[in-house]
């Protein structure tokens, strides 16, 4: 089983990449993020053409996740349990399905803007609020994993200069130490370092060249119970997907199991 995550910057923009990208890879689950769409407008009958189902949580801004599966999908849950809220809102940033035998939640994890700002503590609250939300299944013997954008650069070596990132947000220690303590459910990272290649990014900026000259960030990510990284066969970022015009600014990571 292909399972696989992608930030789509907009899926709408994006449906006709989308599309092909599942035929070409032959992916039967991946989990979405930054949807930009309400559920209403979401391209559910397309993608039921082509064979996917999909849970959707989404809201119309620049958030919204998703699950797709063309191997079952069941047993959906929208939103962490017990999650925080920024302004008010609880925005639609985690869904989960069961697909194929396999547990996963897609999570797209608050930027934090910005050191000291409000959204960064917003950020830490929301990643201990997915800890406590995953923990049972984690633990648990299915085959399990958290997937999705976590704007959190794991390692140094996550980030093309660390120097260029001194003060911000995506590499300091409470940031990581959030991660290391949703790993310490039971989850591993299970994409290996290095991949096919020596730096293994996953998101780029639009600007200054920055996907030429590999300047990247290592963010999208797959953190898997014991049941599911022992089932791993093989692991990859597809950097191709990033190339060309109309290329959503981050790369899908994809993730085979033995069934």
């Amino acid at each position: 089983m292909r399972i696989a995550t992608w930030n789509i910057n907009s899926i709408t923009v994006r449906i006709d990449r989308l599309l092909a990208w599942l035929e070409r890879s032959g992916t039967d689950v991946l989990c979405l993020q930054e949807l930009k769409c309400d559920a209403a407008a979401f391209p559910t009958e397309r993608l039921r053409e082509h064979g996917y189902e999909a849970a959707v949580h989404a809201d119309g801004r620049w958030n919204g996740v998703a699950v797709l599966s063309r191997v079952g999908l069941t047993e959906v849950e929208t939103g962490l349990r017990a999650g925080p809220e920024f302004d008010g809102k609880a925005e639609p940033r985690a869904v989960a399905a069961t697909c194929g035998g396999a547990r996963v939640w897609s999570v797209y994890v608050p930027n934090g803007r910005e050191v000291g700002h409000p959204h960064f503590a917003y950020k830490l609250r929301w990643l201990a609020a997915l800890k406590d939300t995953v923990a049972q299944d984690a633990a648990g013997e299915r085959p399990f994993a958290v997937l999705g954008d976590f704007n959190v650069a794991p390692a140094d070596e996550d980030v093309y200069d660390l120097a260029q990132f001194e003060g911000a947000t995506h590499v300091t220690d409470v940031e990581r130490a959030a991660l290391e303590a949703l790993r310490g459910t039971g989850l591993s990272d299970v994409v290996p370092r290095p991949l096919k290649y020596d730096k293994p990014f996953t998101y780029w900026d639009y600007r200054q060249l920055c996907f030429p000259k590999n300047r990247g960030m290592r963010i999208d990510l797959v953190y898997g119970n014991a049941a599911f990284a022992g089932a791993v066969k093989d692991a990859y970022v597809d950097r191709e997907e990033r190339k060309g015009k109309g290329a959503s600014d981050h790369a899908p990571v994809v993730v085979d199991l033995d069934a």
